[in-house]
């Protein structure tokens, strides 16, 4: 290589390191007043949280048991109170195939 081409190829990489920004590097003391002055400025607003005293899955079981018992207390209302059974016989088996069978259309 010729003295003139190493002289262009110098000249090449000292203008491509002219025009980079220059590496920025970060002291402890630098970061430990950066961090001082995080501290200085005013806390954000919180927002309120709510805490759940309930959490979802023992809400969904709540509501599963009060559903179970609403059909328990409708089914005995029902068939005693508004009709004229006896209520120890609502939860039998012969009752429900009796109700089905009429329903189905195979007892009048």
């Amino acid at each position: 290589m010729t003295d003139e081409k190493r002289i262009n190829l110098n000249s090449n990489e000292s203008r491509k390191k002219e025009s980079e920004p220059p590496l920025i590097r970060s002291t402890r003391k630098e970061r430990g007043r950066q961090n001082k002055l995080a501290e200085e400025t005013p806390p954000k607003k919180q927002f309120w949280v709510q805490i759940r005293i309930l959490p979802i899955w023992l809400r969904v079981i709540l509501v599963l048991l009060l559903l179970a018992g609403a059909v328990y207390l409708g089914t005995l209302v029902g068939y005693s109170g508004i009709g004229d059974g006896d209520s120890r016989d609502v939860f039998k088996k012969e009752t429900w195939i009796h109700i089905l069978d009429i329903i189905n259309g195979k007892e009048s």
